[in-house]
Formats: C-alpha cells, sequence, structure tokens
C-alpha cells in the first residue's frame, strides 16, 4: 500500500489497550460496537487467529442485511491486529460492494494499540489490495465519506469502553 492510498483513523481512548485489543477480538464485543450509527451487528462466526474470520451481519436502518468477512492475517496481542476486510454474501464468499460495482474487492487493514497512562490510542489504517486504478481511485476519492462512518463506529467502540472497564 502507498500512504496516499491508505484511510488512517487515529482515536485515543481512556481505556487499558488490553481491553481495547479485546473489543477487536471478542465476538460479544464486536456485536455491541461493529456497526455504523443506526445498524445493529450479528456475528455469524468469529475465529481469530491467523487466517481465521470474522463473519458478520449488519442490518441498514431500511431492514436490509450487509454481510462482511475479515480474513485475519496477523495479531499480537495487545498491539497489533492485521486482516483484510471485504463485503460478502451470507455463506462467507468475498462480493463485490452492492453501493459500487467498482469499489475494491479488499482493503488490507491494520490496527494497532499504543498505552499511554491508562490511555489508548488505536490507529486504523487500511487501503485496496489487488486492484485496479479504477478502484483505488474510488476508494481514495471517498476517504472523507469513510472517515464519518468510521466515527459512528468508534463512537460505539468508545461507549462499550466506558461500560466494560
Amino acid at each position: 500500500m502507498e500512504t496516499t492510498q491508505e484511510l488512517v483513523i487515529t482515536r485515543v481512548y481512556s481505556a487499558p489497550r488490553k481491553l481495547v485489543y479485546k473489543a477487536w477480538s471478542d465476538a460479544e464485543a464486536l456485536a455491541q460496537w461493529w456497526a455504523p450509527t443506526g445498524m445493529s451487528l450479528t456475528v455469524k462466526k468469529l475465529d481469530f487467529r491467523p487466517g481465521g474470520i470474522f463473519h458478520y451481519r449488519q442490518v441498514l436502518p431500511n431492514g436490509e442485511p450487509l454481510w462482511g468477512i475479515f480474513i485475519y492475517r496477523d495479531m499480537q496481542e495487545p498491539e497489533y491486529i492485521n486482516f483484510v476486510n471485504s463485503f460478502s454474501d451470507e455463506e462467507g464468499n468475498k462480493v463485490r460492494s452492492p453501493f459500487h460495482s467498482a469499489w475494491p474487492l479488499e482493503i488490507l487493514n491494520e490496527v494497532s494499540f499504543d498505552e499511554n497512562d491508562g490511555k489508548t490510542t488505536l490507529t486504523l489504517k487500511g487501503g485496496p489490495i489487488n486492484a485496479t486504478e479504477e478502484e483505488i481511485e474510488l476508494f481514495v476519492a471517498n476517504r472523507l465519506s469513510m472517515n464519518g462512518g468510521f466515527k459512528g463506529v468508534l463512537d460505539k467502540l468508545e461507549t462499550y469502553l466506558a461500560n466494560n472497564q
């Protein structure tokens, strides 16, 4: 990934990194916060290990289901998690975005967790892999929109952390 293609989001949480890391690696925790504002999430499967998957269904406000999948590449508790994120079907097969056919099929993400004085800085970096120029351009053009979507998700993570310390 080139830096110019990445989405980079940083948030500081008033929680120890062990708890923040757990929120990303535990099915019950993910079900409470890994969905944009106004959407709910159901975990179909979580196999948190290199080569494992997180397969989930989000429900849009209009009731329409939206499936997604993480394929975990690597992780080091409580420092980082690397995974490829894709839209999926109900069986867990990667599929094109229902919103735009030129959206990248795969987004490589790294989430890092750094603790200082009892607070955790979470940094999410993500960008398209195995993508065409058109897919990369669409991703880059939508970074501002993705920041807005992630704001709601990461706000829900903040609420989860405050309620689980």
